[in-house]
């Protein structure tokens, strides 16, 4: 009883801490933006699914910052979920960053431009040139906004934890000889957090609409391969943080697991919850305590880093 009296107390305090907008907001390009081509295409407001948008053709990121007397030094860019046709920005969006800036992380919410083959040149390319972009651009202000250069992770759900993954298997060190500053950057994330993600393209176990979405109709063998992001693990594959139910009935909790056997496999540091029930799309979990415990565990997950 004493244990629940103190999650809530810990709850409410994180809730009260919780501001009500971002501090900063940015467009991810200055100029044209690559890899996209004019559409009639508009960004909405999906009244169906509560604080989601569709449509995304102007890619963004809104920052959080903590208080700066208790601020760890690390940052987290936030990849919402939606099936890679909407971006569900609240509930794994400004939500989550606002827990992340309460318990002293720069959070980043990102609004990355949605595959559709009437706006983007090569579609499956958009969400992670988005999303590398980011990690460049938090990583060329970590000084100015107080973050540590190494300490700049990734956090995704759903469709957006396959763009968490992507990330995370997907990266370079930067064009030293690019014109633009933030392009000289690595985009690689020291870590990342999957919650209850896609990652494999493969039909047995992938998220169908996801799929499609991102690859096209008819994907070619190799395509799919590429985006299969369990294949893609390498000994420089950042540490993760896994969290995926049992129970869940759109994604199947495969996903996870074979991606937790892959980071064991080359040795990468890795952590996995699987909750015997929580379903799909949980986001904090606020109103279940079975299933907003996995918070507390990503928290002591962030300071053991």
């Amino acid at each position: 009883m004493r244990s629940k009296v103190l999650f809530f107390s810990w709850l409410f305090i994180m809730c009260s801490s919780f501001v009500t907008a971002q501090d900063l907001k940015l467009p991810l390009y200055t100029g044209a933006i690559p890899n996209s081509k004019p559409s009639i295409v508009k960004e909405k407001a999906e009244l169906k699914y509560e604080g989601a948008i569709s449509g995304v053709t102007i890619p963004e990121m809104m920052v959080y910052f903590p208080t700066k007397k208790f601020s760890t030094g690390q940052a987290v860019i936030i990849c919402p979920g939606g099936g890679y046709w909407i971006e569900s920005t609240t509930l794994e969006g400004r939500d989550i960053a606002h827990f992340l800036s309460s318990i002293g992380v720069t959070a980043i919410v990102l609004k990355y431009r949605l595959p559709m083959p009437e706006t983007c040149i090569d579609q499956h390319k958009v969400p992670l040139m988005d999303a590398q972009r980011a990690v460049r651009m938090v990583r060329a202000n970590a000084v100015k906004w107080g973050v540590s250069p190494d300490k700049i992770g990734v956090i995704g759900f759903s469709a957006g934890g396959h763009l968490a993954a992507t990330v995370g298997t997907h990266f370079d060190n930067g064009n030293k000889e690019a014109t633009d500053s933030v392009e000289r950057m690595s985009c690689r994330p020291n870590f990342m957090a999957l919650i209850y993600p896609v990652i494999s393209m493969a039909d047995s176990i992938t998220h169908k609409g996801s799929k499609r979405l991102l690859l096209g109709e008819h994907p070619s063998n190799e395509l799919v391969k590429l985006y299969s992001n369990e294949l893609q693990v390498k000994e420089s594959t950042p540490p993760a943080f896994i969290v995926h139910a049992g129970d869940d009935s759109v994604v199947p909790v495969e996903n996870a697991i074979l991606m937790y056997e892959a980071l064991h496999k080359f040795k990468v540091p890795a952590e996995i919850h699987i909750l015997s029930s929580g379903e799909h799309g949980f986001g904090l979990g606020a109103n279940n305590e079975k299933v907003n415990f996995w918070t507390i565990q990503f928290r002591a997950w962030l300071k053991s880093l």
